[in-house]
């Protein structure tokens, strides 16, 4: 059976992207000083003027607004109303509301007399996914995979020079064609580049061809059938906050997996460890990876969820889509054994306590490398169950 599937991504330049970047720059020196920080960061950025939002209860003191400059410096607003230098930065930030601490601190389970690891509550109620494939090396689908790829060569030749027209907001999008479960060639490349006012269109798009499209996509999977859409609209001259207003945590699903598998709702950016939302997403996709690479599945996709204040998940369920050695309720016996899902045993598992969060702010979160939940190092103890 033929059948079509589409995932985008967009450039760290996209409006919601320099919020996303903004939120984790300021999480990453709250943790730098305080380890132990509580953070809910969130950005709004419109025109010429960004807000900063949020909760945040540590021992660092952080100037929000250098930080704030130095992320929309590096992403390369040198120029216009959002310039680095230029731009209005209003931070609004207080402590996390005692309420929520109350849980956090002090879980369900430790009052009643559970052990060091129930010391921490989760900090939200909600439910988290992860999600594993054998499509790329990365594990993770195909059309994602593409389409950060070609954001990220947008970004590398404008920070490189490779061309000089380029700026920094831009999308990409990609459709590739599955003959079943195998992808077997791209059908269509949406690309939208942020660009002066001197380039032509036509320069644009063979550039954009030539520079970014062939020097991702493999050859073998482009053919003459290939749609292209380069800057469909005609023109994009106008890009980031100034172009369209931008929110910390608007692009989840270009975070995670592209569509492919669902997103529980909650963001990630701007958030310490002790939020589920962020942590669990990433012990899912660890147990998820190391699964399938274990070959216990060839597909699978986890949810875990939360109540607020409680240590250990109130369900856990696996949907390996038939491709299971074992099954479903089976493999997820095997997550009850192997990995610890309360929010603390999270936190040390993965050494989450550190400021590795700012990179993680665009061109996805998972299927990269030098992340501590894309390690594949728990294979060899999982094997045994095949």
């Amino acid at each position: 059976m033929r059948r079509f599937f589409t995932s985008e991504s967009v450039t760290e330049g996209h409006p919601d992207k320099v919020c996303d970047r903004i939120s984790d720059s300021i999480l990453d020196e709250l943790l730098r000083q305080d380890p132990d920080t509580r953070a809910a960061v969130e950005c709004c950025a419109a025109y010429n003027t960004l807000m900063i939002a949020g909760e945040v209860t540590s021992k660092a003191k952080v100037d929000y607004e250098a930080v704030a400059r130095a992320a929309i410096k590096e992403i390369g607003y040198y120029a216009g109303d959002f310039a680095y230098d230029k731009c209005r930065v209003i931070p609004l930030i207080h402590a996390q509301s005692p309420d929520i601490a109350l849980g956090v601190d002090n879980s369900l389970e430790k009052k009643a007399g559970g052990e060091a690891s129930d010391l921490l509550g989760a900090g939200d109620q909600g439910m988290m996914f992860g999600f594993a494939c054998r499509e790329t090396e990365e594990l993770m689908p195909l059309p994602i995979v593409l389409a950060h790829k070609l954001a990220f060569r947008l970004a590398q030749l404008r920070k490189e020079k490779l061309v000089d027209y380029l700026r920094p907001d831009g999308k990409t999008q990609v459709t590739v064609e599955y003959d079943g479960k195998t992808p077997v060639r791209v059908d269509t490349v949406v690309i939208s580049a942020q660009h002066n006012t001197k380039v032509s269109q036509e320069q644009i798009a063979a550039d954009m061809k030539e520079l970014v499209v062939k020097a991702v996509i493999p050859q073998a999977l482009l053919d003459g059938k290939t749609k292209y859409f380069i800057n469909p609209t005609g023109r994009f001259e106008i890009g980031g906050p100034e172009g369209d207003s931008g929110l910390t945590g608007r692009k989840i699903v270009v975070d995670t997996y592209g569509g492919r598998s669902p997103h529980g709702g909650g963001a990630f950016s701007g958030k310490d460890p002790t939020k589920v939302d962020r942590s669990a997403a990433y012990m899912a996709r660890y147990i998820c990876k190391n699964m399938v690479a274990a070959g216990l599945a060839d597909e699978m996709e986890l949810q875990v969820a939360y109540a607020i204040g409680v240590a250990r998940p109130v369900s856990v369920f696996v949907d390996t889509f038939g491709t299971g050695k074992l099954p479903d309720d089976g493999i997820a016996a095997i997550i009850g054994k192997e990995f610890d899902l309360r929010p603390a045993a999270i936190i040390s598992a993965l050494d989450l306590r550190r400021p590795i969060y700012a990179r993680t702010a665009a061109y996805g979160h998972f299927g990269r490398d030098n992340y501590p939940w894309e390690r594949v190092d728990r294979v060899n103890d999982l094997k045994k169950y095949l």
